[in-house]
């Protein structure tokens, strides 16, 4: 018989003894075995059964319970998809001596095993893993033996004493472990005095997952560190979701009490007051007047205040008379065959002459050709060679080119012909807590940084790279203003635009490259406000397509069906969507676009990971920053390989995904990183431009529907935009003028900083 606790009518189970092991993944626990069925309420034909999902290590005719479902697998047949299990140990005093001395642990024989069982009794096994204290009550054991046989049984039981924890709360496999991952064998310990650690710590473990554990070892109701805790996620939470670089007291005292009042237990403002305080005190948080702050936002903010007071206040030492600027900019207009406008010279010599300034445009006002402007008149005008060939480790580059993403890197590599990278390159950042290689205590080298893209820019990356910045490099920041703000905390381009203080040209004329395009059209009438009457006529390079939002999938796959009719590829159509979950939804758009573009075929491999199918030849999108491989957070990229577990030494299933000539291997449990590209999301694109953009716009995107995401949207078009959905959805979009405001004090500290640079921000 199953013990009582184990067991419910409607949840299968099977217990079985462990034949061998078919497969096991030692880096995510993913096994495949194959089991003997002793006893099962599921409706097995045959007595021997593979069992499937992330396990520990299986010792060979040890007894497990398995917790799952059955499943019917494409290739493999019948399996059982395990969701929780326990190491069927032995319940008895006779059962647990046998255990403990069948040799599994060197040096405990009969004798001592007895002796163990007699003064810990039937729960010895759990005791000893539970509190490792307890065999210092057993007389005659060794430190030497105690310790040894602590190590052994937590080897064994710390993963199922870590799962069975959890279970118990309703944690599944997958997630217990990725926890059992972050802390290994003081996962039991974190739990038992610091659950709420697992929130910051472990993917996909929110404050309600953490408060369970918590109210399992008496953290509850109004108890300080469960109060402490929901002020810390929800100061993390609102900051990283909305964008704030910090939240009102005011604002953020009734989320927490919210969050943590029950009906048997209501959370007082004093309560919640008090605990900011002590956070305070103790460094947790940073608290200015009534604003609470994340203590990396708070310093953040301080010190992007603190490097453009000292870059303004910097003489610029090559100060040229404005006959010798003007006298180069004609020469170098008569080789070029062209003349700038008058705000793009005023633009290129700002830049020259300016510690720091900021140039800012829409679509079409020369944003590229003003960059082009100022790195020519630099080099002409500093004796510099732009033949990066000429230059040396010892003797670097002089002009550093950067962007927030590789894309946006490319173009601008592309548009200038010299080398460009990503912010993230640049400043050598490590992944994960290892920080940046370049700062304050290690400065860039060389004479001139340019920034495009800057309102992707969020407030921690633009306080790194502006420390970073050595004393005599001069800085230009190219962005525009009307775009989506970063994906990360503050409204950095805004708020220094809004300052007035950083010497700043804006570039409003369309300039002559871009009349006669209807998409560049659109998007200044978009920043004005209005929509024009020619929407849904059809243009030369733009089109309006009215449907349903059930009929968007059918609209979306015609166009992309007629685009690569017409030559084009995957690559060169992307398509377009504000939001992920329904009918027109990314998650949807992209399978139908995937049968579409990359069809299933005999000649095609293709991996499954979850609900998602890998083709060779699909696009895919990289979702996090990964430095080591240097590839990107939104860098898209195409599946060139895909090598099966059986063809491999590692003995596990490979892609290998090309990002513009550099090749990457994936593992499977790498997969996470990765998605579909065919359909992404408009803040996915942001920085990258496409030959043709197809963009649906329906009343069921009402949350999304703002002007700055729309206006990004279709800039991202260079050749044709193909727009579909409902005309009434597009015009509240561009009338929706409020959009979310981001709480900030950079605007206003930076104000403080006077013409001489004396003042000190709060």
């Amino acid at each position: 018989m199953l013990p009582e606790d184990e067991t419910t009518i409607d949840r299968g189970y099977i217990k079985g003894n462990v034949i061998h092991i078919v497969f096991r993944n030692e880096e995510n626990f993913y096994t495949v075995a194959l089991v003997r069925v002793a006893q099962t309420n599921e409706e097995l034909k045959e007595k021997k059964v593979t069992v499937v999902g992330m396990l520990p290590k299986l010792e060979q005719d040890e007894t497990f319970l398995f917790f799952g479902r059955l499943i019917d697998h494409p290739k493999f047949g019948v399996q059982y998809q395990v969701e929780q299990f326990r190491r069927d140990l032995p319940q008895t005093k006779h059962g647990i001596v046998h255990y403990l001395s069948s040799g599994r642990f060197p040096g405990i024989g009969v004798k001592t095993a007895e002796t163990i069982v007699e003064v810990l009794g039937e729960r010895a096994i759990t005791k000893i893993v539970e509190h490792r204290s307890v065999l210092n009550e057993v007389p005659k054991l060794s430190q030497e033996k105690a310790d040894m046989l602590y190590e052994q049984l937590v080897d064994q039981q710390g993963v199922e004493q870590v799962l069975m924890t959890l279970s118990k709360h309703g944690f599944g496999v997958e997630l217990s472990m990725k926890v059992y991952q972050a802390y290994g064998l003081q996962a039991l310990d974190i739990i038992q005095s610091n659950p709420y650690q697992l929130i910051a710590d472990v993917e996909g473990i929110g404050f309600r997952r953490a408060d369970l554990l918590g109210a399992a070892i008496g953290i509850t109701g109004n108890h300080p560190d469960r109060i402490r805790a929901g002020c810390l996620f929800l100061i993390q939470e609102l900051c990283l979701q909305e964008g704030h670089v910090y939240l009102e007291k005011a604002t953020l005292t009734p989320h927490v009490i919210s969050l943590l009042s029950s009906y048997d237990c209501q959370i007082e403002q004093q309560q919640v007051e008090e605990q900011f305080l002590l956070m305070q005190e103790e460094d947790t948080i940073y608290i200015e007047d009534d604003r609470v702050y994340m203590k990396t936002l708070y310093f953040a903010e301080k010190g992007i205040v603190t490097s453009v007071r000292r870059l303004l206040s910097e003489e610029i030492e090559d100060e040229f008379p404005e006959a010798e600027f003007l006298k180069a900019l004609g020469k170098l207009e008569e080789e070029l065959k062209m003349e700038y406008a008058p705000s793009q010279k005023e633009a290129i010599q700002t830049a020259l002459s300016s510690p720091l300034m900021i140039l800012t445009g829409g679509p079409g006002t020369g944003k590229t050709t003003v960059i082009k402007g100022i790195v020519e008149l630099y080099a002409r005008l500093h004796g510099l060679a732009l033949d990066e060939k000429t230059y040396t480790k010892s003797n670097p580059f002089p002009i550093l080119l950067v962007a927030p993403t590789g894309r946006a890197a490319k173009r601008m590599s592309e548009a200038t012909e010299l080398p460009a990278t990503t912010i993230h390159r640049l400043l050598g950042w490590k992944g994960g807590t290892g920080g940046f290689e370049k700062g304050d205590h290690e400065p860039l080298e060389g004479e001139l940084l340019i920034v495009d893209e800057s309102s992707m820019v969020d407030i921690w990356l633009m306080n790194q790279l502006l420390k970073s910045v050595p004393k005599g490099m001069q800085v230009v920041l190219v962005g525009d203003q009307d775009q989506l703000p970063s994906v990360g905390p503050g409204q950095v381009l805004r708020d220094f635009l809004e300052s007035t203080v950083i010497p700043t040209v804006p570039l409003v004329d369309i300039y002559r490259q871009a009349e006669g395009s209807s998409i560049i059209e659109l998007a200044h009438a978009m920043k004005q406000g209005t929509m024009p009457a020619n929407l849904p006529e059809p243009q030369a390079d733009r089109r309006f397509f009215p449907c349903q939002v059930d009929h968007v999938g059918q609209v979306v796959s015609q166009i992309c069906e007629n685009a690569m009719k017409k030559g084009y590829t995957a690559k060169e159509i992307q398509v377009l969507a504000p939001m992920y979950k329904g009918s027109a939804g990314i998650t949807e758009l992209n399978n139908m676009l995937q049968n579409l573009f990359n069809p299933k075929t005999e000649q095609r491999r293709e991996i499954g990971f979850g609900d998602v199918v890998y083709r060779t030849g699909d696009i895919v999108l990289q979702l996090v920053n990964n430095p080591d491989e240097n590839v990107y957070n939104g860098d898209r990229g195409e599946i060139v390989a895909i090598f099966y577990a059986k063809e491999n030494q590692e003995r596990q299933d490979q892609l290998v995904i090309s990002f513009d000539g550099t090749e990457v291997v994936y593992l499977k449990k790498d997969l996470n990183q990765i998605t579909h590209a065919y359909c992404c999301s408009i803040h996915k694109a942001q920085g990258s431009e496409f030959p043709i953009v197809v963009m649906p716009i329906v009343r069921n995107y009402a949350r999304m529907l703002r002007r700055n995401l729309l206006y990004t949207g279709i800039t991202r078009a260079k050749q044709y935009l193909l727009l579909c959905g409902d005309l009434k959805a597009f015009h509240t979009a561009i009338t929706q003028k409020e959009e979310l405001i981001r709480n900030s004090k950079l605007q206003e500290k930076l104000q403080l900083i006077t013409t001489n640079g004396n003042s000190q921000p709060t």
